[in-house]
């Protein structure tokens, strides 16, 4: 079904226009537009079929082939005028677009620009054009490339110009000739698959009858990218050098669908050859009143013919891809928006790289605060598990503290059931230990770590911490032995010296001592658990603030060196700590321990007692015990000097053990973890700050975040694409 010239013309100029704005602004090389492409092998009338599609004179010497693309449009307009421009490529370096697009040739006459038209191209293509292209001069001879994927632009407009706009592309060879090589095939080819692969390009495959089609190229390439052959239009010319009657069978056969059909068909046209002269086109179309061609039908032979079904096809094409080219435009400027806001603020000079830098110090410590706050709701990025610092650092803490009152002893005390870490609670004897809140409260958090992975240290973070941190998982820590008495025995035995009735104060800070072997390294195990989530919450906020790799790479070797001196530092403390507690003569100012070690005395006396205790009858409910002043005096009677003492450094020991285990479980974490690694003025939570930035040196600021060569090329193309893109779209919404 053909359209009406008239109302191809007079439906959709504005539609059409549209499109053509978008190729001035070079937009196809972002969007597919649109479009009819001439393609087809060299020799096989492509600048013939040209010439009579356009009125333009295309030079049929072999030595003016086409070595580049040549967009061709024809504008209907009152203004009479010839504009000659070239588009960049799409893999033109910056450099080379600004200097194609600065080349601009205007004539103000279409029929003078016909007229002159060979000569124009000759100049184009050994003078300006080729210079600016890069092509050589003498395509046999000489430096520079022998085709280029610049665009040459010819824009006719005038009051009797039809409405059309055609693409044509370099033709496909197959034997290197004219200083032509292997490389250069290939590159042709590739420029016409580009062309020819995108769904809104209709493609003009142009066809030699004289030849048979089957060794016609281009066709296998049409199918490859057009397998359904809805978007391939066929187009024989030379049907006056068809001479046998089997050949023009065959071209006829192909013009009636009966051979290799497409689901545009073909059509026969006759294109002014090289000895042609000046014969008008109707002169030319005589030979389809002759046989066989008189038998084919109207519509399909004849240069009128295929003008009318290309603009028939132009028009359809960009009605029915319009509103998918709108939002294709409008999906890539989103895309092009979002990676530009990937590479960050741009920082091409020290003012915005410190700015750029500041802000990401500024948004760091701003989730530094929530997370050390618990305040999780500050931004959704807390839902990351690292990122949950305090609550991580807490339930490490708790786990800690809960191993240190179950296992740091080397010895389990004798239960006099009055220590401080276990007093007497009425429990029924139904109750199931294991399952009361506590326990199962440290058991989820167990758990937790597990799932957390505190303990299995990344390859790399071992690299960074390896110095610091002590081996994670730890060894079992060994349980706690049941050999108390004995082994007090052995520490008395061999340290005593000349005392009547007392001990050597020594001995309580060796039994001290042996009593609190394990907490060094228990404690260094936990303070590595603190250090390695802290490790990670840093590294995880920087990538949440820093999506750039290669400026967060930079910025994490610029502060991992104070941030392993902090975490030192931080281990140090704990060491002196312990150190503290395990070194100095066992002392404290705590009431407690005097009320302990009473109620332990008053507990063994007790016990001597209960044997000569008798019932007194019951006051206020309670079952009540007389005991003989004088059994009070004798109670102690039959225990040897050693026995008494084993008691009471036993007594004293367990009174202030428990008192140093909480001090210590305490010290460590206000004074070794929060202090140092949390809260105060050298945590590592504040070696990036604004202050850093501020006082980083213009060369360390250039490491850090100065944008590589690379990012700065993408930068301006994303600007360049955005800016292209937003005009494009405005154009379509107008």
């Amino acid at each position: 079904m053909t359209v009406s010239r008239d109302i191809v013309i007079l439906s959709n100029p504005a539609l059409l226009e549209k499109v053509d704005r978008l190729r001035d602004l070079n937009i196809g090389q972002h969007v597919p537009l649109p479009q009819l492409v001439v393609v087809g092998d060299q020799s096989s009338g492509k600048s013939s079929l040209l010439e009579s599609l356009s009125g333009i004179p295309f030079p049929k010497d072999q030595s003016l082939c086409t070595r580049h693309a040549t967009q061709i449009t024809s504008r209907r307009n009152s203004d009479d005028r010839v504009d000659i421009r070239i588009n960049p490529g799409p893999h033109a370096s910056e450099e080379h677009r600004k200097h194609v697009e600065a080349f601009h040739m205007h004539m103000s006459s279409g029929l003078e620009f016909r007229e002159q038209f060979v000569d124009i191209l000759k100049k184009l293509k050994k003078d300006q054009a080729n210079e600016r292209m890069g092509l050589r001069v003498d395509i046999s001879t000489g430096n520079g490339a022998v085709f280029s994927e610049d665009v040459l632009k010819i824009e006719v407009q005038g009051p009797n110009e039809d409405y059309l706009t055609i693409i044509d592309v370099p033709g496909i060879f197959r034997t290197t000739t004219q200083g032509t090589t292997k490389d250069d095939m290939v590159m042709v080819k590739d420029l016409v698959k580009r062309y020819i692969r995108d769904d809104r390009t209709i493609i003009l495959a142009v066809l030699p009858s004289n030849v048979d089609i089957a060794t016609q190229e281009i066709l296998e390439l049409a199918d490859d990218y057009d397998q359904s052959g809805e978007r391939t239009l066929g187009v024989l010319t030379k049907p006056d050098l068809v001479l046998e009657p089997s050949a023009q069978a065959a071209v006829c056969d192909l013009v009636q669908g009966k051979k290799r059909p497409l689901a545009l068909g073909y059509f026969l046209v006759r294109n002014r050859g090289a000895f042609s002269g000046s014969k008008e086109q109707s002169d030319l179309d005589q030979i389809f009143r002759k046989e066989p061609w008189v038998d084919l039908p109207r519509d399909r032979v004849g240069i009128p013919a295929l003008k009318e079904q290309l603009r028939s096809l132009l028009v359809e094409i960009t009605r029915r891809e319009f509103p998918k080219l709108l939002q294709d435009v409008s999906n890539q400027i989103k895309e092009c928006k979002r990676e530009l806001n990937s590479l960050g603020p741009p920082r091409q000079d020290e003012r915005e790289q410190r700015s750029f830098l500041s802000r990401i110090a500024e948004t760091f410590q701003d989730r530094a605060r929530a997370a050390l706050a618990a305040d999780y709701n500050a931004d959704p990025v807390f839902g990351q598990d690292e990122l949950r610092l305090i609550t991580n650092v807490v339930n490490i803490t708790n786990v800690f503290s809960d191993d240190f009152q179950q296992g740091a002893h080397s010895r389990n005390f004798e239960n006099i059931n009055l220590s401080v870490s276990s007093v007497a609670v009425a429990i029924p004897d139904d109750y199931d230990c294991e399952e009361t809140p506590v326990v199962l409260m440290i058991d989820n958090l167990r758990a937790l770590l597990q799932k957390a992975r505190v303990d299995d240290v990344a390859p790399g973070e071992l690299a960074e911490l390896g110095d610091i941190i002590a081996p994670l998982p730890p060894h079992r820590t060994p349980v706690p032995r049941d050999d108390f008495a004995a082994w007090i025995n052995d520490v008395y035995l061999q340290s005593r010296g000349l005392d009547l009735g007392t001990f050597n104060a020594n001995l309580v800070s060796m039994a001290f001592a042996e009593q609190s072997r394990k907490w060094g390294d228990m404690t260094k195990i936990y303070m590595s658990r603190v250090i390695v989530t802290i490790h990670r919450f840093i590294a995880a906020a920087l990538r949440s603030v820093c999506p750039e790799e290669q400026a967060r790479r930079q910025l994490w070797s610029a502060i991992l060196e104070s941030l392993l001196e902090r975490y030192k530092m931080a281990m140090a403390q704990a060491s002196l700590l312990i150190e503290v507690e395990q070194r100095k003569q066992p002392y404290t100012l705590n009431r407690r321990f005097a009320e302990e070690l009473s109620k332990a005395r008053g507990y063994r006396v007790t016990e001597l007692l209960r044997p000569k205790a008798r019932k007194d009858g019951r006051q206020y409910g309670e079952l009540q015990f007389m005991v003989n002043l004088d059994d009070i005096a004798k109670a102690a009677e039959g225990k040897s000097n050693v026995e008494q003492l084993q008691e009471e450094i036993h007594d004293i020991l367990h009174a202030y053990y428990y008192l140093a285990l909480d001090r210590f479980i305490d010290n460590v974490f206000q004074l070794a973890v929060d202090y140092c690694l949390l809260h105060g003025p050298s945590s590592p939570m504040k070696v990036f700050t604004q202050d850093w930035v501020i006082n980083l040196e213009s060369e360390q600021l250039e490491l850090i975040v100065g944008e590589t060569k690379s990012a700065k090329k993408r930068r301006s193309k994303l600007v360049k694409k955005i800016e292209d893109l937003s005009n494009a779209l405005k154009i379509l919404k107008t």
